[in-house]
């Protein structure tokens, strides 16, 4: 939920009234003649408004990097009626394969480069700094240390484990479509509690990578998890806001995003991977309060 710009300094724009990604429509107030980079994070795998993001990119001249961590196998449809995936649409984009996530190989992830000008950097980058895979193609008649890098890549072991699930893609997330739409179902009666259910916009697919709750403050969200935890069952509140953070407060003045601290505050997880028996969690989230 952030615009990058030049020095390193960092613009954060607040999140949707209706969804934690970034407001889109708070997005070009905070550019200025300094910004470089829009960074729109698509949270719980649902897509930001990418048309109203790339029509800024082309008229303030920015990169769009995706944060699309949490967004395998989630698609946008634009205004011009294309449904395009989700890492597929800004300059660069980044997926996680951390255990949490839908496909996992433990830690990890994956850049893509659809901007082919950032291409040869990325290999290089990748390949601990140097053009080593230029000269396996031919292209050079020795290799060397060009650039900064690390060591980015997977091992064959780790590799192997990941490909086996990209190649069950289909078939993880149609389980786990079904358990978020079991929780969707089931859980309707907060409503009238007043605990908000999680928003899908029409222009965004749902991936079922999370199935959350927004309740009405930290009291209640703590003594919620509380609940479930005495009946054998975890819920987690999800990370605290990167404009609060300690690393990000240092010599810097502390900004008010009202929406976004209120999920920090309010929004929590529910159980969920293949095989969760989520009827028992319904239940115990039903009756609580």
């Amino acid at each position: 939920m952030l615009l990058c710009c030049a020095e390193q300094r960092l613009y954060f724009c607040d999140s949707r009234s209706d969804h934690p990604g970034m407001d889109e429509d708070l997005i070009e107030a905070l550019i200025t003649e300094r910004t470089k980079i829009i960074v729109p994070v698509h949270y719980a795998g649902v897509a930001c408004d990418m048309d109203k993001i790339m029509a800024l990119s082309e008229k303030y001249g920015l990169l769009v990097v995706e944060d699309a961590a949490q967004a395998i196998d989630s698609f946008y449809t634009g205004a011009d009626g294309v449904k395009r995936p989700l890492g597929g649409i800004g300059h660069l984009a980044a997926f996680s394969f951390h255990e949490t996530k839908n496909i996992q190989c433990g830690e990890g992830g994956m850049l893509v480069v659809n901007d082919m000008q950032f291409a040869e950097r990325a290999e290089i980058i990748w390949e601990k700094g140097t053009n080593r895979a230029a000269f396996f193609r031919g292209e050079i008649d020795k290799y060397g240390w060009v650039d900064v890098g690390s060591s980015f890549l997977p091992s064959e072991v780790i590799a192997a484990f990941l490909w086996a699930q990209l190649e069950a893609l289909d078939d993880i997330q149609e389980k786990r479509k079904v358990i978020w739409q079991r929780y969707w179902e089931g859980l309707q009666g907060l409503k009238a509690k007043g605990i908000q259910l999680p928003v899908v916009p029409d222009f965004a697919t749902n991936n079922a990578h999370m199935f959350y709750l927004v309740l009405s403050g930290l009291e209640e969200r703590s003594a919620f998890i509380a609940s479930l935890r005495q009946a054998g069952m975890m819920a987690v509140f999800h990370y605290q806001s990167l404009h609060a953070s300690t690393m990000q407060q240092k010599g810097r003045e502390r900004i008010s995003l009202p929406v976004c601290d209120g999920y920090s505050d309010k929004l929590v997880r529910l159980p969920f991977f293949c095989g969760v028996d989520n009827d028992r969690i319904i239940q115990s989230v039903l009756t609580y309060g």
